[in-house]
């Protein structure tokens, strides 16, 4: 069993939903609409697209705007955007893995190179970080909302498929192979029920302690990459110390 993940650093998120809602509504939409094209559009069939649509709903995104991202997935004339992947060095040594939807790569490119500059980092050829990260997918259960304990959650994930599990202080996550995840997610929901989130993540193999400036540099960093139009998710290897952490929040 994994162990406790005390600062949740494995996806980087901070404060996007509070900041700039119709930034990450835009995202959202964008990665809706992408989710629908490149597989099925009924989310039962596409773990992608599922959970898109649950962090649309946890963000009270409208139901009819699920709905018109969906369709514009088989609109002819609807844009088109590219699925990258980059990858980097930050402050402290850490490492960085960007994912972005982009209709023009030269322009996301650039963009994500200057945010690595800008704060002491430098970007990185694709499998420079990588290997460091383990891809997977997961079905996440908030404690509060579930009725079972952490050996019984475990035992159940495992029965259903999970490679491995998070016990977090808020939540349990079940882990499985990016490719088992609708599978997985099935046969868990019927043992315990609707989960509150699932999805792909990278997790970093052993994580780096930083502090002082190169953390600020580095939170500097994972928010200019964040606030670009372009980026869906960034992760990074990072681990602080929580009072560090919230007096950056």
């Amino acid at each position: 069993m994994a162990g406790h993940s005390k600062f949740k650093n494995i996806m980087y998120r901070k404060g996007a939903q509070d900041k700039k809602r119709a930034s990450l509504f835009s995202k959202i939409s964008k990665e809706i609409t992408v989710a629908a094209k490149l597989g099925a559009p009924d989310p039962e069939q596409n773990a992608r697209l599922r959970s898109a649509i649950q962090l649309a709903k946890a963000n009270s995104f409208p139901k009819d705007n699920i709905e018109r991202a969906i369709k514009k997935s088989s609109e002819k004339d609807h844009i088109n955007y590219d699925q990258m992947r980059y990858e980097g060095f930050g402050p402290g040594g850490t490492s960085i893995i960007v994912e972005a939807l982009t209709d023009n790569k030269n322009r996301t490119a650039s963009n994500v190179r200057t945010a690595f500059q800008k704060f002491g980092g430098s970007l990185g050829e694709t499998g420079s970080v990588s290997h460091a990260f383990s891809h997977y997918g997961y079905v996440r259960y908030d404690k509060e909302s579930l009725e079972v304990s952490e050996e019984e959650f475990f035992n159940k994930a495992i029965d259903s498929g999970a490679d491995d599990c998070l016990i977090d202080e808020d939540f349990f996550e079940g882990l499985c192979k990016p490719d088992e995840l609708s599978n997985f997610y099935n046969l868990l929901q019927k043992e315990i029920g609707e989960p509150n989130a699932s999805g792909f993540q990278w997790k970093p193999t052993s994580q780096i302690n930083i502090e002082g400036e190169k953390l600020k540099s580095l939170f500097n960093l994972l928010n200019e990459l964040e606030n670009d139009e372009d980026v869906q998710h960034v992760y990074s290897n990072f681990e602080a110390n929580e009072d560090e952490i919230n007096n950056l929040a």
